[in-house]
């Protein structure tokens, strides 16, 4: 197995060609998903071989300042 299936396959960044390493798309949906929810809480994030696939609970926090 070549180094970027291996990496894929952990999930981890791997090379994409001009020596920078990348997220797993998995990761990239997920801190996207955070970046969108701005102020808020995640519960019980369900992880398989490294990635995440699932946040069961998600709750998001509004401030009235």
């Amino acid at each position: 197995m070549n180094e970027a299936a291996n990496a894929k396959k952990n999930g981890h960044p791997a090379p994409n060609g001009d020596g920078e390493h990348r997220l797993h798309p998995s990761w990239e949906s997920f801190i996207r998903y955070c970046q969108q929810l701005e102020h808020g809480e995640s519960e019980r994030l369900k992880i398989q071989d490294g990635l995440p696939v699932l946040a069961e609970v998600t709750r998001e926090k509004v401030k009235f300042v």
